[in-house]
């Protein structure tokens, strides 16, 4: 099995950095692999970092762009180089069983909602989770219940995304996730 981390290419402050290493170290100790973007910075290189130090598997997927950069991990055993962000996520979408968002910004959001949205497309039947540290999303989440509460979001739809604080209730909601059947089929 093999978890999507979504996050920020910035450290953000000490309690993030640390949800950080523990994912990736407690995804290992699990048996869990780590796919993620690829670079060395911020809190996608603490993750891969702790993953690597643990000897999991991690794999990198970066476009040549921020190859070119300087921006791709350089220890990494297994980094697939793509030739757009299009194709990252796709790649990523491909080598993942799941997926989870830990703080970032708007990449961090873009990647996050991609997979999310994919999902209810019936373009894949995988998880997508929130690691809430600090309560970092939930500001966004009182926005996605404001979406349900107007009606523009199916309210199954937002209990399918799973909200999270570790590896473990991570693992748990992977375990138990029921897909709620795709938003759109013909008739």
């Amino acid at each position: 099995m093999r978890v999507a981390v979504f996050t920020g290419s910035r450290p953000g402050p000490e309690s993030h950095r640390a949800a950080a290493a523990a994912l990736g170290a407690d995804l290992v100790a699990a048996g869990v692999g780590v796919v993620y973007g690829g670079g060395h910075v911020g809190l996608m290189g603490t993750v891969a970092d702790a993953a690597l130090a643990a000897g999991g598997e991690v794999v990198g997927v970066i476009p040549q762009h921020l190859v070119d950069d300087e921006l791709a991990h350089p220890g990494l055993p297994r980094l697939d180089v793509v030739g757009s962000m299009h194709e990252r996520k796709a790649r990523m979408t491909e080598l993942a069983d799941a997926f989870v968002a830990l703080p970032g910004a708007a990449g961090t959001l873009e990647e996050l909602f991609e997979a999310w949205t994919w999902g209810m497309l019936g373009l894949h039947a995988k998880p997508v989770a929130l690691l809430d540290v600090d309560g970092f999303w939930q500001p966004l989440l009182a926005q996605l219940r404001r979406m349900a509460d107007d009606g523009y979001l199916e309210q199954r739809r937002l209990d399918a995304l799973g909200v999270v604080g570790d590896a473990a209730g991570l693992l748990a909601f992977v375990e138990g996730y029921e897909h709620p059947p795709r938003k759109w089929a013909a008739r």
